[in-house]
């Protein structure tokens, strides 16, 4: 079977996992820049917690004034420590939903339910390269991705964030080429400055795409890798994990 053959084979599976609701309690709480927040979490109810994604998600039961369970929220589990049975979440705040709210105000004690994941979507370990796409509510699962690689891996990353000390850094294994593209908030949806980074870049069959952010973005990146590139869609996964102006709206292509 050839390069082009092997590559029309999706090398991803989908596991499912059973889902509980855990209770837990904030460790710490950091500002890893202007446009991001970091909480751990733990607990006895962690014990268990399985993620086997780089972009798996769980969710947040945010309560509202009254103690009540509020607004729901997803988010990517940025790192689980089994050893110290932490789990880490990492808060874009440039748009203050009820779950970052919480979070810009959290302190050490403050307790939160989640529950997930429901399931893990698993990239094959025989995988090697990967393109990894997207804006500063991405960088939980890019950066995991890039984390987790082991040392025969090549990855090339493109992100948007709002500045320069938005820029994040992470210790890997893997061959990584990260590219930070800056631009004001006010141009989250805009794709023209990913478009023309994306322009200067090969993808090959084998490498595994990966995007995530305002959907418009994604929109236009995905008709420039499938259908003007065309890459195999069983390598390329896509999320909108956000729509302007549009509170907890997220947009799913299913490819």
């Amino acid at each position: 079977m050839n390069l082009h053959e092997s590559a029309a084979v999706s090398p991803t599976r989908r596991l499912r996992h059973e889902l509980h609701r855990r209770r837990l309690s904030v460790v710490s709480s950091e500002r890893l820049s202007p446009a991001m927040l970091r909480i751990v979490l733990n607990g006895d109810e962690l014990r268990g917690f399985t993620s086997a994604g780089a972009d798996d998600h769980v969710k947040l039961f945010v309560a509202d004034k009254d103690g009540a369970e509020g607004e729901r929220r997803d988010y990517t589990p940025r790192r689980y420590d089994h050893a110290r049975n932490e789990l880490t979440l990492d808060f874009a705040v440039h748009e203050a939903g009820p779950a970052t709210a919480w979070a810009l105000s959290a302190k050490v004690g403050d307790e939160l339910m989640i529950a997930g994941p429901r399931s893990s979507l698993v990239v094959e370990e025989s995988v090697r390269r990967f393109l990894l796409i997207g804006d500063e509510t991405a960088l939980p699962a890019i950066g995991r991705r890039i984390e987790e690689a082991g040392p025969d891996v090549s990855i090339v990353s493109l992100v948007t964030v709002p500045e320069r000390a938005d820029e994040q850094s992470f210790e890997t294994s893997a061959d990584l080429d990260a590219h930070w593209i800056h631009r004001p908030l006010e141009r989250a949806d805009n794709p023209e400055l990913l478009l023309d980074a994306l322009r200067d870049i090969e993808i090959e069959p084998d490498c595994f795409v990966w995007i995530a952010a305002e959907a418009s973005v994604v929109r236009a990146l995905r008709q420039v890798i499938l259908q003007e590139r065309g890459h195999p869609k069983g390598w390329f996964k896509a999320s909108g994990y956000w729509v302007r102006g549009k509170a907890n709206t997220t947009e799913k292509f299913e490819d």
